[in-house]
Protein backbone atom coordinates (compact mmCIF):
# COMPACT_ATOMS: atom_id res chain seq x y z
CA UNK A 1 0.00 0.00 0.00
CA UNK A 2 1.54 3.01 -0.84
CA UNK A 3 0.26 6.12 1.29
CA UNK A 4 0.19 9.36 -0.64
CA UNK A 5 2.66 12.41 0.91
CA UNK A 6 0.77 15.76 0.82
CA UNK A 7 2.71 18.57 1.12
CA UNK A 8 2.38 20.83 3.97
CA UNK A 9 -0.56 23.32 4.08
CA UNK A 10 1.05 26.49 3.05
CA UNK A 11 1.49 29.36 5.66
CA UNK A 12 0.73 32.62 4.21
CA UNK A 13 2.09 34.78 7.12
CA UNK A 14 4.77 36.17 5.47
CA UNK A 15 3.39 35.74 1.53
CA UNK A 16 3.26 38.78 -0.69
CA UNK A 17 0.42 40.87 -1.19
CA UNK A 18 -0.47 41.12 -4.47
CA UNK A 19 -2.18 43.65 -6.76
CA UNK A 20 -2.92 42.81 -10.23
CA UNK A 21 -1.84 45.74 -12.26
CA UNK A 22 -3.32 46.60 -15.83
CA UNK A 23 -1.84 48.61 -18.28
CA UNK A 24 -1.32 49.35 -21.97
CA UNK A 25 2.48 47.75 -22.84
CA UNK A 26 2.45 46.84 -26.34
CA UNK A 27 0.98 48.10 -29.43
CA UNK A 28 -1.35 49.13 -30.51
CA UNK A 29 -2.15 50.42 -26.80
CA UNK A 30 -0.16 53.34 -25.81
CA UNK A 31 2.87 52.05 -24.48
CA UNK A 32 4.69 55.04 -23.68
CA UNK A 33 1.79 55.84 -20.88
CA UNK A 34 1.86 52.25 -20.10
CA UNK A 35 5.09 52.92 -19.06
CA UNK A 36 4.82 56.02 -17.35
CA UNK A 37 2.10 54.28 -15.43
CA UNK A 38 3.58 51.30 -14.43
CA UNK A 39 6.46 53.14 -13.61
CA UNK A 40 4.67 55.34 -11.02
CA UNK A 41 3.14 51.54 -9.18
CA UNK A 42 6.34 50.29 -9.07
CA UNK A 43 7.78 53.20 -7.12
CA UNK A 44 4.97 53.28 -4.51
CA UNK A 45 5.18 49.38 -4.40
CA UNK A 46 9.18 49.95 -3.60
CA UNK A 47 8.82 52.76 -0.83
CA UNK A 48 6.09 50.72 0.67
CA UNK A 49 7.90 47.74 1.53
CA UNK A 50 10.64 50.39 2.14
CA UNK A 51 8.22 50.91 5.52
CA UNK A 52 6.74 47.81 6.86
CA UNK A 53 4.87 46.59 3.50
CA UNK A 54 1.36 45.43 4.55
CA UNK A 55 1.69 44.35 8.25
CA UNK A 56 5.15 42.89 7.38
CA UNK A 57 4.43 41.12 3.90
CA UNK A 58 6.10 42.05 0.55
CA UNK A 59 3.98 43.92 -1.76
CA UNK A 60 4.02 42.87 -5.23
CA UNK A 61 2.88 43.67 -8.61
CA UNK A 62 1.11 41.22 -11.04
CA UNK A 63 1.54 43.15 -14.10
CA UNK A 64 -0.61 42.24 -17.14
CA UNK A 65 -0.08 44.17 -20.81
CA UNK A 66 -3.64 44.88 -22.19
CA UNK A 67 -2.33 46.50 -25.33
CA UNK A 68 -5.47 48.95 -25.61
CA UNK A 69 -7.60 45.41 -26.41
CA UNK A 70 -11.00 44.88 -23.97
CA UNK A 71 -11.12 41.18 -24.80
CA UNK A 72 -7.55 40.74 -23.34
CA UNK A 73 -8.04 43.05 -20.57
CA UNK A 74 -11.27 40.95 -19.35
CA UNK A 75 -9.07 37.51 -19.61
CA UNK A 76 -6.88 39.46 -17.66
CA UNK A 77 -9.12 40.31 -14.37
CA UNK A 78 -10.25 36.38 -14.96
CA UNK A 79 -6.75 35.12 -14.24
CA UNK A 80 -5.78 37.97 -11.54
CA UNK A 81 -8.72 37.07 -9.27
CA UNK A 82 -8.10 33.18 -9.63
CA UNK A 83 -4.26 33.72 -8.83
CA UNK A 84 -5.45 35.67 -5.49
CA UNK A 85 -4.68 39.51 -5.80
CA UNK A 86 -6.41 41.11 -3.19
CA UNK A 87 -7.12 44.26 -5.58
CA UNK A 88 -6.65 45.73 -9.42
CA UNK A 89 -5.13 48.55 -10.49
CA UNK A 90 -4.39 50.99 -13.02
CA UNK A 91 -5.19 50.72 -17.12
CA UNK A 92 -4.95 53.82 -19.13
CA UNK A 93 -7.48 53.48 -22.41
CA UNK A 94 -11.10 54.54 -21.34
CA UNK A 95 -12.56 51.54 -23.51
CA UNK A 96 -10.39 48.75 -22.14
CA UNK A 97 -11.43 50.09 -18.31
CA UNK A 98 -14.46 50.21 -18.60
CA UNK A 99 -14.42 46.20 -19.73
CA UNK A 100 -12.14 45.78 -16.98
CA UNK A 101 -14.50 47.23 -14.35
CA UNK A 102 -17.43 45.32 -15.45
CA UNK A 103 -15.60 42.29 -15.31
CA UNK A 104 -14.25 43.03 -11.81
CA UNK A 105 -17.70 43.95 -10.89
CA UNK A 106 -18.95 40.18 -12.02
CA UNK A 107 -16.13 39.11 -9.94
CA UNK A 108 -16.16 40.65 -6.59
CA UNK A 109 -12.79 41.81 -7.32
CA UNK A 110 -11.91 45.51 -5.83
CA UNK A 111 -10.71 47.83 -8.99
CA UNK A 112 -9.16 51.46 -8.12
CA UNK A 113 -8.96 53.11 -11.81
CA UNK A 114 -6.02 54.82 -12.03
CA UNK A 115 -5.97 56.76 -15.68
CA UNK A 116 -9.10 56.24 -17.56
CA UNK A 117 -12.26 58.96 -17.51
CA UNK A 118 -15.38 57.58 -19.47
CA UNK A 119 -17.67 58.61 -17.48
CA UNK A 120 -19.49 55.01 -17.44
CA UNK A 121 -17.02 52.50 -16.06
CA UNK A 122 -19.54 50.05 -15.25
CA UNK A 123 -23.16 49.11 -16.90
CA UNK A 124 -24.76 49.22 -13.10
CA UNK A 125 -23.26 51.05 -10.07
CA UNK A 126 -20.96 49.24 -8.07
CA UNK A 127 -19.10 49.37 -4.56
CA UNK A 128 -16.55 47.17 -6.41
CA UNK A 129 -15.06 49.99 -8.34
CA UNK A 130 -13.01 53.36 -7.37
CA UNK A 131 -11.61 55.94 -9.46
CA UNK A 132 -8.83 58.50 -9.12
CA UNK A 133 -8.65 60.50 -12.60
CA UNK A 134 -11.54 63.60 -13.67
CA UNK A 135 -14.93 62.45 -15.56
CA UNK A 136 -14.68 62.80 -18.80
CA UNK A 137 -17.63 65.07 -18.71
CA UNK A 138 -15.80 67.33 -15.74
CA UNK A 139 -12.26 67.62 -18.11
CA UNK A 140 -14.43 67.81 -21.09
CA UNK A 141 -15.89 70.71 -20.45
CA UNK A 142 -13.36 72.82 -18.74
CA UNK A 143 -11.50 72.36 -21.98
CA UNK A 144 -14.55 73.78 -23.46
CA UNK A 145 -14.63 76.57 -21.75
CA UNK A 146 -11.06 77.10 -22.00
CA UNK A 147 -11.73 77.36 -26.19
CA UNK A 148 -14.17 79.40 -25.21
CA UNK A 149 -12.56 81.98 -23.39
CA UNK A 150 -9.78 82.03 -26.40
CA UNK A 151 -12.45 83.80 -28.24
CA UNK A 152 -13.04 80.04 -30.71
CA UNK A 153 -16.85 79.61 -31.47
CA UNK A 154 -16.50 77.34 -34.45
CA UNK A 155 -14.55 73.86 -33.35
CA UNK A 156 -13.72 71.13 -36.12
CA UNK A 157 -13.08 67.94 -34.85
CA UNK A 158 -11.52 64.53 -36.56
CA UNK A 159 -12.58 61.41 -34.63
CA UNK A 160 -11.73 57.97 -35.13
CA UNK A 161 -14.04 55.52 -34.70
CA UNK A 162 -14.33 54.80 -30.31
CA UNK A 163 -16.84 55.25 -27.25
CA UNK A 164 -14.64 57.81 -25.56
CA UNK A 165 -14.22 60.02 -28.89
CA UNK A 166 -17.70 59.96 -29.84
CA UNK A 167 -18.53 61.02 -26.01
CA UNK A 168 -15.84 63.57 -26.10
CA UNK A 169 -17.64 65.11 -29.08
CA UNK A 170 -20.76 65.00 -27.91
CA UNK A 171 -19.65 66.55 -24.31
CA UNK A 172 -18.01 69.77 -26.18
CA UNK A 173 -20.98 69.78 -28.47
CA UNK A 174 -23.85 70.00 -25.49
CA UNK A 175 -21.51 71.86 -23.51
CA UNK A 176 -20.32 74.70 -26.52
CA UNK A 177 -23.68 75.06 -28.18
CA UNK A 178 -25.76 77.06 -25.41
CA UNK A 179 -23.03 79.59 -25.55
CA UNK A 180 -23.02 79.81 -29.10
CA UNK A 181 -20.31 77.66 -29.90
CA UNK A 182 -20.72 74.65 -32.52
CA UNK A 183 -18.44 71.51 -33.44
CA UNK A 184 -18.15 70.08 -37.08
CA UNK A 185 -17.71 66.31 -37.07
CA UNK A 186 -14.96 66.27 -40.18
CA UNK A 187 -15.12 62.61 -41.70
CA UNK A 188 -12.18 60.36 -40.43
CA UNK A 189 -12.84 57.09 -41.81
CA UNK A 190 -9.82 57.97 -43.64
CA UNK A 191 -8.64 60.90 -42.48
CA UNK A 192 -6.57 62.22 -45.42
CA UNK A 193 -4.71 64.82 -43.92
CA UNK A 194 -5.33 67.04 -47.10
CA UNK A 195 -8.73 66.53 -46.70
CA UNK A 196 -8.68 67.51 -43.63
CA UNK A 197 -7.36 70.98 -44.34
CA UNK A 198 -9.91 71.69 -47.32
CA UNK A 199 -12.62 70.79 -45.10
CA UNK A 200 -11.10 73.30 -42.43
CA UNK A 201 -11.01 75.84 -45.28
CA UNK A 202 -14.71 74.92 -45.95
CA UNK A 203 -16.30 75.35 -42.95
CA UNK A 204 -14.30 78.27 -41.15
CA UNK A 205 -13.29 76.75 -38.37
CA UNK A 206 -11.02 78.28 -35.87
CA UNK A 207 -9.81 74.95 -34.00
CA UNK A 208 -9.13 71.88 -35.26
CA UNK A 209 -9.34 68.55 -32.44
CA UNK A 210 -7.39 65.50 -33.27
CA UNK A 211 -9.12 62.80 -31.48
CA UNK A 212 -7.46 59.87 -33.56
CA UNK A 213 -4.30 57.98 -32.54
CA UNK A 214 -0.64 58.95 -32.44
CA UNK A 215 1.17 58.50 -33.91
CA UNK A 216 -0.86 57.75 -36.92
CA UNK A 217 -2.90 59.68 -38.37
CA UNK A 218 -2.17 62.48 -36.08
CA UNK A 219 1.42 63.32 -36.42
CA UNK A 220 0.53 64.08 -40.43
CA UNK A 221 -2.76 65.83 -39.85
CA UNK A 222 -0.70 68.12 -37.48
CA UNK A 223 1.82 68.63 -40.10
CA UNK A 224 -0.01 69.23 -43.01
CA UNK A 225 -2.34 72.06 -40.68
CA UNK A 226 0.79 73.71 -39.75
CA UNK A 227 2.30 73.78 -42.82
CA UNK A 228 -0.66 75.31 -44.61
CA UNK A 229 -0.46 78.74 -45.48
CA UNK A 230 -4.61 78.82 -45.62
CA UNK A 231 -4.88 77.81 -41.69
CA UNK A 232 -1.68 79.84 -40.15
CA UNK A 233 -4.55 81.08 -37.46
CA UNK A 234 -6.05 77.35 -36.75
CA UNK A 235 -5.63 76.15 -32.87
CA UNK A 236 -4.68 72.58 -33.07
CA UNK A 237 -5.84 70.64 -29.97
CA UNK A 238 -5.99 67.35 -28.63
CA UNK A 239 -7.64 67.23 -25.49
CA UNK A 240 -6.89 63.60 -24.69
CA UNK A 241 -3.62 64.29 -24.09
CA UNK A 242 -0.99 63.09 -26.66
CA UNK A 243 1.32 65.99 -26.50
CA UNK A 244 1.89 65.23 -22.54
CA UNK A 245 4.65 62.30 -24.00
CA UNK A 246 8.06 62.83 -25.07
CA UNK A 247 6.65 60.64 -28.54
CA UNK A 248 4.49 63.45 -29.48
CA UNK A 249 7.31 66.07 -29.09
CA UNK A 250 10.15 63.57 -30.74
CA UNK A 251 7.19 62.93 -33.59
CA UNK A 252 6.40 66.82 -33.80
CA UNK A 253 9.33 69.10 -32.76
CA UNK A 254 8.07 72.39 -32.99
CA UNK A 255 4.81 71.26 -35.19
CA UNK A 256 4.15 69.81 -31.66
CA UNK A 257 3.45 72.74 -30.26
CA UNK A 258 1.09 74.75 -29.15
CA UNK A 259 -1.58 72.30 -29.18
CA UNK A 260 -3.55 72.53 -25.97
CA UNK A 261 -4.49 69.01 -23.67
CA UNK A 262 -5.73 68.25 -20.48
CA UNK A 263 -3.59 67.13 -18.05
CA UNK A 264 -4.30 65.71 -14.73
CA UNK A 265 -2.07 67.90 -11.89
CA UNK A 266 -2.22 70.73 -9.78
CA UNK A 267 -0.28 74.15 -10.50
CA UNK A 268 2.04 73.62 -8.12
CA UNK A 269 3.47 69.78 -6.59
CA UNK A 270 3.83 69.56 -2.90
CA UNK A 271 6.55 68.29 -0.83
CA UNK A 272 5.74 65.00 -1.83
CA UNK A 273 4.77 65.48 -5.58
CA UNK A 274 8.06 66.83 -6.01
CA UNK A 275 10.26 63.79 -3.91
CA UNK A 276 8.19 61.63 -6.14
CA UNK A 277 8.61 63.58 -9.30
CA UNK A 278 12.33 63.56 -8.77
CA UNK A 279 12.54 59.65 -8.38
CA UNK A 280 10.32 59.04 -11.27
CA UNK A 281 12.25 61.27 -13.65
CA UNK A 282 14.95 58.99 -12.84
CA UNK A 283 13.54 55.75 -13.66
CA UNK A 284 11.76 57.12 -16.52
CA UNK A 285 15.02 58.94 -17.83
CA UNK A 286 12.97 61.68 -18.65
CA UNK A 287 10.32 63.83 -17.28
CA UNK A 288 7.20 62.19 -15.87
CA UNK A 289 3.88 62.42 -17.19
CA UNK A 290 1.15 63.04 -14.96
CA UNK A 291 0.11 59.66 -15.79
CA UNK A 292 3.13 58.51 -13.86
CA UNK A 293 1.90 60.43 -10.68
CA UNK A 294 -1.85 58.41 -11.61
CA UNK A 295 0.07 55.20 -10.70
CA UNK A 296 2.03 56.18 -7.84
CA UNK A 297 -1.18 57.27 -6.19
CA UNK A 298 -2.89 54.57 -7.19
CA UNK A 299 -1.15 51.76 -5.27
CA UNK A 300 -0.32 54.61 -2.54
CA UNK A 301 -4.68 54.39 -1.71
CA UNK A 302 -4.80 51.03 -2.12
CA UNK A 303 -1.98 50.37 0.06
CA UNK A 304 -3.19 52.62 2.75
CA UNK A 305 -6.77 50.74 2.43
CA UNK A 306 -4.93 47.21 2.93
CA UNK A 307 -2.94 48.32 5.59
CA UNK A 308 -5.96 49.48 7.49
CA UNK A 309 -8.34 46.85 6.95
CA UNK A 310 -6.63 43.67 5.70
CA UNK A 311 -6.52 41.63 2.26
CA UNK A 312 -10.26 40.65 2.58
CA UNK A 313 -11.71 41.47 -0.74
CA UNK A 314 -14.89 42.64 0.51
CA UNK A 315 -13.66 44.79 3.39
CA UNK A 316 -11.18 46.42 0.51
CA UNK A 317 -14.94 47.20 -1.31
CA UNK A 318 -16.17 48.59 1.55
CA UNK A 319 -13.80 51.05 2.41
CA UNK A 320 -13.66 53.33 0.01
CA UNK A 321 -15.69 55.92 1.87
CA UNK A 322 -13.52 56.17 4.76
CA UNK A 323 -10.27 56.61 2.40
CA UNK A 324 -7.65 59.84 3.09
CA UNK A 325 -4.31 59.54 1.10
CA UNK A 326 -2.00 61.92 1.08
CA UNK A 327 -1.56 61.72 -2.61
CA UNK A 328 1.07 63.50 -4.93
CA UNK A 329 -1.51 65.94 -6.25
CA UNK A 330 -3.54 66.59 -3.03
CA UNK A 331 -5.73 64.36 -0.55
CA UNK A 332 -7.44 61.91 -2.11
CA UNK A 333 -10.66 60.86 -0.78
CA UNK A 334 -13.68 59.17 -2.64
CA UNK A 335 -17.55 60.13 -2.96
CA UNK A 336 -20.32 58.00 -4.28
CA UNK A 337 -20.52 59.56 -8.07
CA UNK A 338 -24.56 59.01 -8.48
CA UNK A 339 -23.96 59.62 -12.48
CA UNK A 340 -20.94 57.04 -12.87
CA UNK A 341 -21.91 54.09 -10.47
CA UNK A 342 -18.18 54.12 -9.10
CA UNK A 343 -16.12 55.61 -6.22
CA UNK A 344 -14.78 58.58 -7.23
CA UNK A 345 -11.62 61.50 -6.51
CA UNK A 346 -14.15 64.41 -7.11
CA UNK A 347 -11.09 66.85 -6.33
CA UNK A 348 -8.39 65.28 -9.09
CA UNK A 349 -7.09 69.04 -10.30
CA UNK A 350 -7.62 69.75 -14.26
CA UNK A 351 -5.09 71.51 -16.28
CA UNK A 352 -5.32 72.99 -19.96
CA UNK A 353 -1.07 72.55 -20.96
CA UNK A 354 0.14 73.02 -24.26
CA UNK A 355 4.05 73.31 -25.49
CA UNK A 356 5.69 76.04 -25.73
CA UNK A 357 7.14 77.51 -28.89
CA UNK A 358 9.93 78.99 -27.48
CA UNK A 359 10.83 75.48 -26.10
CA UNK A 360 8.54 72.87 -26.95
CA UNK A 361 10.31 70.74 -23.61
CA UNK A 362 8.54 73.23 -21.10
CA UNK A 363 4.67 73.39 -20.37
CA UNK A 364 2.64 76.23 -20.18
CA UNK A 365 -0.49 76.66 -17.94
CA UNK A 366 -3.20 77.94 -19.89
CA UNK A 367 -6.38 77.00 -17.58
CA UNK A 368 -7.28 75.57 -14.81
CA UNK A 369 -10.50 73.92 -13.22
Amino acid sequence: MVTEVRPPARDDTNAPVRIGALAPLSRPGWDEAGRHLLAGMELAVHEVNDTGGIAGRPLELAVRDTAADPDRAVAAVDELARLGVAALAGEYHSVVARAAATRADARGLPFLCSSAVLDALTDRPTRWVARLPPVQSRGWRIYADFLLAAGHRRVAVVAAPSLYWETGVRILRNHLAPRGGTVVALDAREPDPASVCDALVEQDATVLLVLVGHPEPAVPIVRSVRRDPRLTGVLIGAPAGQPEFGTWAASLGADGAAVPFLRYLPEELGPLGARVGTALRERLAGAPSFVAFEGYDTVAVLADVLRSHGVDRSRTAESWAGVSVDGTRGRIRFSRAEDTGVWQWAGAPVQVVDRDPADPGRFRVLHTG
